[in-house]
């Protein structure tokens, strides 16, 4: 038991260390990409996600397409092939919602 809360500790521990170092405040004002709040922390994390995002969406659509190509008029396959094409459409849309609340908050409760 005492082995797994350990374990658990050290790998949030280990997790959580590259949030701490990028939180480090900047030596000399005025640096570009310094970072001087949580807020730019989150950011930071969110540009990088946003690019592995649409190549994943880009991925499976492309797939989608090849279930078409390969579809040859049989019902079953296509149905797979509308069926892929619109969890990538709802994927899209609830990654671009999920990207946007962020500033939707800042805007909101920040900058009041």
């Amino acid at each position: 038991m005492n082995i797994k809360k350990i374990k658990a500790a050290l790998t949030a521990s280990l997790l959580a260390l590259p949030a701490i170092s990028i939180a480090a405040p900047p030596t000399a004002p005025g640096l570009p990409n310094q970072i001087t709040s949580v807020w730019d922390v989150f950011i930071k994390i969110l540009n990088f996600i946003w690019p592995v995002f649409i190549g994943f969406a880009i991925i499976m659509f492309i797939v989608a397409g090849f279930f078409f190509l390969t579809a040859n008029g049989e019902p079953g396959k296509l149905s797979t092939a509308r069926t892929s094409v619109i969890w990538g459409i709802v994927g899209v849309a609830v990654g671009v919602i999920a990207f946007s609340i962020p500033y939707i908050i800042q805007k909101g409760l920040v900058d009041n």
